[in-house]
Order: C-alpha cells, then sequence, then structure tokens
C-alpha cells in the first residue's frame, strides 16, 4: 500500500508541478515580451502562435471589468504543495526514509523539525522581504543561498542527507504556495474590488504580486534539482559537503534563471 501510495502521490505531483512552474515560466515570457511589443492603440500586446491557432494577449494593470469570464490560475499551486506534503507524509515520516538509524535522532524529533521547517521558513522569508529586501533583490538572492545552506547544513544533523534535501526542496516549495495565497491572491482581488467600486487601484498591489511571482520562476529551478537529486546520490545529498553542494547548485538555479531572463527579454 505504501508503494502504491508513493507511486499515485508522485505522480500527482509531478503533473501538478509541470503545469504550475509551466504556467509561472509563460506568464513571465509574456511580461518580458510586453515591453517591447505594443498594440495599435497602445497597449502593451503580445501576438503568438501555437498549433494552427494565432492568439492575441494585451496586458492591463489596473482591470477593466468586461463581462468575460475572468481565468485565475491558483489550483496548481495548491495541488503541487498538498501532494508533495502527502508524498513528505507516506516516504519519509511514515515510510522510515527520514533519519539514518545509526545517528541516535529520534523519527518523532526530525518530523517535528521537518514540518515545523514549513510554516517558520515562510514566516523569515515574509518578514526580511516586507521589511527589509524588497527593492534589493540582489542581496536578497544572496541571503537567500545562504539561509538555505544554513538550512541544509542543519538538516543534515537530524535526518539523512536525502531526507534534508527534500525538505529544502519542501520549504522552498511551500515559500512558492505560500506567495500565491498569501502575496499574489490577494493582491489580484484588492485591485478588481477597487475597479468594481471605482476606485482607483493601487500600481504597488500588483508590483508586489509581480515581484512574488518572479520569486517563484527563480526558486522553482533548485526545486526541480532537488526533485531529481535522489537520482544522483554521490553528486548530491550523499557528498560530505551535502549541504555546500546543495547551496552550489542553489546559486546554479539562479543563474540559470537570470539567463533566462535575458534571453527572453532579448527576443
Amino acid at each position: 500500500m505504501s508503494e502504491w501510495l508513493n507511486l499515485a502521490f508522485r505522480w500527482f505531483h509531478v503533473v501538478a508541478g509541470v503545469l504550475w512552474i509551466g504556467q509561472t515560466a509563460f506568464f513571465a515570457w509574456l511580461d518580458s515580451r510586453m515591453t517591447v511589443e505594443a498594440g495599435p492603440d497602445g497597449r502593451e500586446q503580445v501576438w503568438m502562435v501555437h498549433s494552427g491557432g494565432f492568439y492575441v494577449v494585451d496586458k492591463q494593470q489596473v482591470p477593466e471589468l468586461l463581462p468575460r469570464t475572468l481565468h485565475w490560475f491558483k489550483w496548481e499551486s495548491a495541488a503541487t504543495w498538498a501532494s508533495g506534503f502527502l508524498l513528505l507524509v507516506v516516504v519519509y515520516y511514515l515510510g522510515g526514509a527520514l533519519v539514518d538509524p545509526a545517528s541516535g535522532v529520534s523519527v518523532g524529533l526530525a518530523t517535528a523539525v521537518g514540518v515545523a521547517l514549513l510554516p517558520a521558513s515562510w514566516i523569515v522569508y515574509d518578514l526580511l522581504w516586507k521589511a527589509w529586501l524588497e527593492r534589493r533583490p540582489a542581496l536578497g538572492a544572496a541571503l537567500g543561498v545562504v539561509l538555505c545552506a544554513a538550512v541544509a547544513w542543519g538538516l543534515t544533523g537530524v535526518m539523512g542527507g536525502r531526507a534534508a534535501y527534500i525538505h529544502v526542496g519542501a520549504m522552498l516549495g511551500t515559500l512558492m504556495a505560500a506567495n500565491v495565497w498569501v502575496r499574489i491572491l490577494p493582491a489580484q482581488r484588492q485591485l478588481i474590488a477597487a475597479a468594481r467600486e471605482g476606485r482607483t487601484a493601487d500600481p504597488e498591489l500588483a508590483a508586489r504580486a509581480k515581484r512574488r511571482s518572479s520569486h517563484n520562476t527563480f526558486l522553482a529551478i533548485p526545486v526541480i534539482f532537488i526533485m531529481i537529486s535522489s537520482h544522483f546520490p554521490t553528486a548530491s545529498y550523499g557528498h560530505r559537503w551535502n549541504w555546500a553542494m546543495l547551496a552550489g547548485f542553489v546559486v546554479a538555479g539562479f543563474a540559470a534563471r537570470g539567463l533566462m531572463n535575458l534571453w527572453n527579454r532579448k527576443g
């Protein structure tokens, strides 16, 4: 039963993650192209062709409510996070893969640390970015790498290397999902409410939501690496300096996303 649950949750998790990360990357590309392609009325616009059809996308900073269906992109993030947490439970908390028996650390202690990490990491991340780092993205990225390394180092002291890696991935995934549900969606709802009530919407709401969405595009690359790292133990969690290796891969992931952004703006 454990193996069947593992397979089902993992399959669901990967599919949901592909949909979520793909949508996030697509909208990041759209925004990068909106800056260079404008419609005939001066509104930012992108023309696309795919599967025999042509598509035109206009961007509005402040919504103009029209009698149309407004499509939200939110359930993919919730499904990815929920299925990922269920995998933690099945594989690690109940599956016996959490701690090294020779370490002497109890499964209960390691489980408590792993579960507490998720909300604690969001509180620290959100407070830092709201109070100090919002206008300092480069500093925030550097501090993020240092904190990831510190978390990985701490986790390797209470659980096995593979479990530590997966919990860092779960932490980053939690930040991404919380960005969607706590920061991005509420801002969008406030913008819509202002338009409905005839009030002038605060453009900073949209800007903050976009910054958190941008964070998600950077965080997604290290998360994907962590998801596949279990197939390469020598180069990842099985290495003597596994926590430092993970920090290096986070840097590589951030750099890759930065290059992708430059390429998107180029053409």
